[in-house]
């Protein structure tokens, strides 16, 4: 009950910051950044009942659950708290705008429907840090497809001068956002990776090939974008491609697979 009190309160919590944000620019009153510290108070509240919900549901008394829906729930809020983190210092209120309504989507999702898929407590102390890498990774990669969306967005409505353009921050800022949430991702993901090879012991038992090769691709798609932009000082353009590719191939390395173990083929 408590848990379920907590959730709730996480997800108006996301949907008010998001409100926040929102409401001045629809009522053209008032400019969105006379209330980003409301915002911002507002998400970390929901931040803090959201990660104690998360532990309840992911750290169980058998195990570690990692199910595609609290992983997913797992995702949205590594992905909140870093937009928080990063917000600090950058104009990032159209990323807010979009992850806080998914991340109380995802909160619900884990509520309403509770699943598992336990990994057992005595997992290696390695595998637990491939595990952390890759949740931190995809988060930071959801952040810069989240990114490379709206820089396509900007670059489509820039000669039309479209009202949006007054609530994205300028382009050259979010082409720096973009490379420096990939560069970092991209870290992250070549050291889950390297880690995670060392426990591979049965790759179909454990139904990791599709994720292995996924993952690779990935990986390889994010690797030519790093090279270009500082072999060739690739911008916009390049990274929207590449970001939205890889991200894409990452999604169907986890989420892909996972759904159709869990909910297709009704396999662990």
């Amino acid at each position: 009950m408590l848990m379920n009190a907590l959730g709730v309160w996480a997800i108006l919590g996301y949907a008010a910051a998001a409100l926040v944000l929102i409401w001045p620019a629809l009522a053209a009153r008032l400019n969105p950044a006379a209330r980003l510290p409301l915002a911002k108070t507002l998400l970390a509240g929901a931040l803090v009942a959201h990660g104690v919900v998360l532990a309840h549901l992911t750290f169980t008394p058998q195990g570690f659950n990692v199910s595609v829906v609290s992983a997913g729930s797992l995702v949205a809020w590594c992905s909140a708290g870093t937009l928080l983190a990063l917000w600090l210092r950058r104009p990032l209120e159209s990323l807010a705008v979009v992850i806080l309504p998914l991340a109380a989507f995802a909160l619900g999702l884990d509520l309403v429907l509770p699943t598992t898929h336990v990994l057992a407590e005595s997992l290696p102390p390695g595998l637990r840090i491939h595990i952390a890498l890759a949740v931190a990774a995809y988060s930071l990669f959801a952040i810069a497809a989240l990114q490379a969306i709206f820089i396509a967005l900007a670059e489509h409505k820039l000669r039309q001068r479209h009202p949006i353009l007054h609530f994205l921050p300028p382009l050259p800022t979010m082409e720096n956002v973009l490379f420096q949430l990939t560069l970092l991702a991209f870290v992250l993901l070549t050291l889950s990776l390297l880690l995670g090879a060392l426990f591979i012991e049965n790759i179909r038992a454990q139904h990791l090939a599709h994720k292995i090769v996924f993952s690779v691709l990935a990986w390889g798609v994010f690797a030519t974008l790093v090279v270009g932009r500082w072999r060739y000082g690739w911008r916009g353009r390049h990274g929207v491609k590449f970001v939205s590719a890889g991200f894409a191939l990452l999604a169907l390395a986890y989420f892909g697979t996972k759904i159709v173990l869990e909910f297709i083929l009704h396999r662990s």
